[in-house]
């Protein structure tokens, strides 16, 4: 969790805050014990959740929701059912270390994908737009000559769109896709 220090910090003083209002309670003024229940009251749930019995307690009632629900999608209910890798924590000191360990595992993992996208960005380039137009084709569908530049593709894009967009009175899905196809092709993006 992101704040387990600042909530543990709020605890600490909730929980002194409970013990003076309550000996102040007992000595001076029982009004002021009222007062000093809410603080034991928030003090108890803010060590229910950083102990992780909460979000312990939460995907136990998930789980079995869904386990409901899974008995029940022959009659016609819903749920994704219960996932069997998810183990609840078992203190906070554990969970907190392997959300760490995992997050170190989720860096490490997408720095490897970005080496591949690198690595193989040009492979991939090549992939999509041979399954496109030709850019002879794209010049084509878009009226230009080979050698227009990036603001002149725009222009002629946004001014063909509005011919053949599939709202207007002439216009046809088909050719829609083909204007954007060509577009694709012949843009940087």
């Amino acid at each position: 969790m992101q704040y387990d220090g600042l909530t543990k910090g709020i605890a600490v003083v909730f929980g002194g805050l409970t013990v003076v209002l309550t000996a102040v309670g007992l000595v001076i003024n029982p009004a002021v014990l009222f007062l000093a229940l809410m603080f034991g009251v928030s003090t108890y749930f803010m060590y229910y959740h950083l102990s992780g019995k909460m979000a312990a307690s939460l995907y136990e009632r998930v789980e079995r929701q869904a386990a409901q629900n899974t008995g029940n999608a022959r009659r016609g209910g819903f749920g994704a059912g219960p996932r069997e890798e998810w183990e609840p924590p078992r203190d906070g000191r554990r969970a907190r270390r392997s959300q760490a360990s995992q997050g170190g595992q989720r860096r490490r993992q997408r720095r490897q994908r970005q080496r591949r996208q690198t690595a193989g960005g040009r492979q991939r380039r090549q992939r999509v737009q041979s399954s496109g137009p030709s850019p002879a084709e794209a010049y084509r569908r878009l009226g230009l000559d080979p050698d227009a530049d990036q603001s002149s593709i725009k222009r002629a894009y946004r001014e063909k769109v509005k011919e053949v967009h599939p709202d207007t009175d002439s216009g046809s899905e088909r050719e829609f896709k083909q204007v954007q196809a060509a577009y694709e092709t012949l843009t940087d993006d």
